[in-house]
This record gives structure tokens, C-alpha cells and sequence, in this order.
């Protein structure tokens, strides 16, 4: 577990280096904010490392917010970690800006050598929304039937299975249909991880007005799509945190949202399947509430297995 006294610790991605050790990023921010639906527009990224997925030692914050006028000046968000092939650490994440309010999400880039010291790569963001395929926000004369923000944030990237550059999942919107069911996976491709090309997404709307925080991953020869979920106005979907696995027949999908399953563990939110030196899979995600409270710290990692009929499950 991961519990700062001084800060509310929510999503998170991961990292292992050469010395197997895992590597946790993760938003934080002060409790001396006392409202926790204000952490968002505070928002660092924090680090910190562990042996074995349970005892963390927190290390310096591995980035923080631009200096303005800058495209991400007031916090930064979600994001992956992944090795390029200059042997170089590669911090792809989600920036929002005082231009617009904090309402439009952006993706850029920071470089590192150690996972520990990031610089930011230019001064740009790396990919935008592309009104071809995706829904964006019209900050001049929002209209009140309009979704409240630009979504284009929680960015997972991964190398192509047949060694053709990498990919990049983000969650997103079209820009059609009822607004409260608008949400999809966005996609982009690239051939060496800092110039991309966006593309159209990699699932239909399915009932939510967000698919969060995705992730790709191959769990006991399954190649599975993990996401999450808030509320939906869907009778059959429409309660709030959910977490959901899609089996697909290669990690670049094509992913039948009609496949999806639940998975049970709850009071989790923003889960990201993680392996262990010993090939175990685990869920690393945060506590969002207890008892209607929000909590704000990493959970114990938990063991998960895929079968056929019950899909990706917590092993009892």
C-alpha cells in the first residue's frame, strides 16, 4: 500500500527496471486542499519504488506543472512509461492549460535515463484531438448542451507485435450521438515515438461518456483491453466505477465492446494490470472511497487470472 498523510494518491502507471525493481507514477495532491474534487487542477506526478508491488519508498516528484503561458501550466495528468530503442525512459502524459481553464487535454512527452530526473520533450504538446474522428470543445461559445471538457487524456503506449512502431490509446469522444454516451478509446500510431498520427478510434460508443484510463496487456495467453468507466445514463451500465476487460485477438484489438465484462474488485478505480518478477499478474489501483469517503492511496496489488467464462477476476 501507498499512503501519503500530506496527499491524496489516485491513478497510476508502471515501470520496472533493469534491476526488476517497479517504478509507480501517480497523481497526488495536497490535503490541505480539504475538498478532493479540487485535486485534479493541483495535480503532480509522483514516484516512488518497491521490490515486491507492497512497500513503497517514495521518491522526488517526477514532474509538476509547466511554468505559463505553457499548454500544460496547470497540472499534469495521467500517463504510461515505456523503454525506446535509444535505451532512453519514455513519460508519455496528459497536460491541461490556463488558456483554456484546464478544460482542453493534451498529450506531450518527457525523456529520462533513470526514472528518476524527467525533462520535457520542447516546449509543444505531442498530440491533439483530430475533429476527423473526435469530439472537441468549442472554448469561444460553449454551448450548455456541450460535454465540459476536451477529452484527449490517460495515454497508453505500446510497441506494434510486429515490431511496426507503436501505438497510443487515449481516452476520448466522438462528435456525435447522445453527449452523455459519446465516450471511446482513441488510437494514434507512430514510428518513433514522438511523431504520431491519429487515427480512428479503436472502440464504438458503448453507453459511458468516458472509457479511462486504458491499458493494454496479454493475461494467461489472452490478449485483453482494460478501462474504466464513470456514470452513464444506461439503465444497464449507468452505476458509477466500474472496470471492465474486452478479450481481443492481438493487443492492437479489433475489441467487441459487447464482450466486455465487469471485473469484481471493488472500491478499486483506475487499475492497471501490472507482472510481478514472477510472472504473476496484478491489479495496482487506487481506493477511491470507503464508506461514501474519498481515500486517495495505491492498494495492495491484486492477483488476477483470465479464463473464457468469467473473463480477467481478482484469484481467491
Amino acid at each position: 500500500m501507498l499512503r501519503l498523510p500530506d496527499h491524496w494518491v489516485w491513478d497510476s502507471w508502471y515501470a520496472r527496471d533493469d534491476d526488476g525493481r517497479h517504478h509507480v507514477f501517480f497523481l497526488r495532491a495536497s490535503r490541505a486542499l480539504l475538498d478532493p474534487d479540487r485535486r485534479h487542477r493541483r495535480a503532480s506526478v509522483g514516484h516512488a519504488v518497491s521490490d515486491d508491488l507492497r512497500i513503497w519508498q517514495l521518491s522526488a516528484d517526477a514532474l509538476v506543472a509547466a511554468d505559463g503561458p505553457a499548454w500544460d501550466d496547470v497540472a499534469t495528468w495521467t500517463g504510461s512509461v515505456l523503454r525506446g530503442p535509444d535505451g532512453r525512459w519514455y513519460m508519455f502524459y496528459t497536460g491541461v492549460s490556463h488558456a483554456e481553464n484546464g478544460l482542453v487535454q493534451r498529450i506531450g512527452l518527457a525523456l529520462s535515463d533513470d526514472l528518476y530526473t524527467w525533462h520535457r520533450h520542447g516546449t509543444k504538446p505531442l498530440v491533439e484531438a483530430d475533429p476527423a474522428w473526435y469530439e472537441r470543445l468549442d472554448t469561444a461559445a460553449p454551448s450548455a448542451e456541450a460535454w465540459a471538457e476536451e477529452a484527449w487524456r490517460d495515454p497508453w503506449v505500446f510497441p506494434d507485435p510486429a515490431g511496426e512502431g507503436w501505438h497510443m490509446l487515449v481516452t476520448a469522444r466522438v462528435g456525435h450521438g447522445p453527449v452523455g454516451r459519446r465516450g471511446v478509446i482513441g488510437h494514434a500510431r507512430s514510428d518513433d515515438l514522438v511523431n504520431w498520427e491519429v487515427g480512428p478510434p479503436v472502440t464504438e460508443p458503448a453507453g459511458f461518456g468516458h472509457l479511462e484510463v486504458p491499458q493494454t496487456a496479454v493475461v494467461d495467453g489472452q490478449p485483453l483491453l482494460l478501462f474504466c468507466t464513470n456514470a452513464s445514463d444506461d439503465p444497464d451500465t449507468g452505476a458509477e466505477h466500474q472496470v471492465w476487460a474486452v478479450p481481443g485477438l492481438s493487443p492492437t484489438g479489433s475489441w467487441d465492446m459487447t464482450a466486455a465484462k465487469r471485473v469484481i474488485c471493488p472500491g478499486l478505480y483506475a487499475p492497471r494490470l501490472v507482472q510481478a518478477r514472477d510472472d504473476t499478474w496484478y491489479l495496482m489501483g487506487f481506493v477511491n472511497e470507503r464508506e461514501g469517503v474519498f481515500v486517495g492511496e495505491l492498494a495492495d496489488p491484486l492477483p488476477v487470472r483470465y479464463t473464457p467464462h468469467e473473463g480477467l477476476q481478482p484469484v481467491l
